[in-house]
């Protein structure tokens, strides 16, 4: 009966751990199985590094770089004040949660900044992080107020 203090592995369900270099009668002994010469006859892992072209310029080098995208750039979702007019009534509260539920701008950014493009002439509140001079202009000479969000 097996018990906590006496338990052993069925049979046939562990094998032995091969010996490699061990003697010639062994079957696995000079150069253990891995061939003989060459790099993956070599000690450690066989592998050339990722990338690694045998010598050759990597392809990684080869192609050209270009552009800067710097740590600290700050994206803005941005809008037209002219979509604005077509999607919402007068006296709608427009802000980013309002925007991205009717599909207007994608996600991504977290900020919002309104441009003047297009006419405008409802009367909204315009909430966002950032405004262009007209767009301000052009939503209170319509009727309308600004808030801007502190981010």
């Amino acid at each position: 009966m097996n018990e906590l203090s006496n338990l052993t592995p069925s049979p046939g369900s562990v094998r032995e751990r091969k010996r490699v270099g061990r003697g010639e009668s062994s079957g696995w002994g000079k150069t253990s199985g891995a061939g003989t010469k060459g790099q993956s006859s070599r000690q450690g892992d066989g592998k050339p590094k990722r990338g690694f072209e045998g010598g050759q310029m990597r392809l990684a080098m080869r192609i050209p770089k270009r552009g800067f995208k710097p740590m600290s750039r700050v994206e803005y979702a941005l809008i037209n004040l002219g979509d604005l007019s077509d999607a919402f009534g007068p006296g709608a509260v427009v802000d980013l949660d309002a925007l991205r539920s009717r599909g207007m701008v994608k996600k991504g950014p977290s900020l919002l900044k309104v441009l003047a493009d297009g006419e405008f002439s409802t009367q909204l509140t315009v909430r966002a992080h950032k405004f262009s001079r007209s767009a301000v202009e052009k939503i209170t000479s319509a009727g309308g107020s600004v808030e801007l969000i502190e981010s």
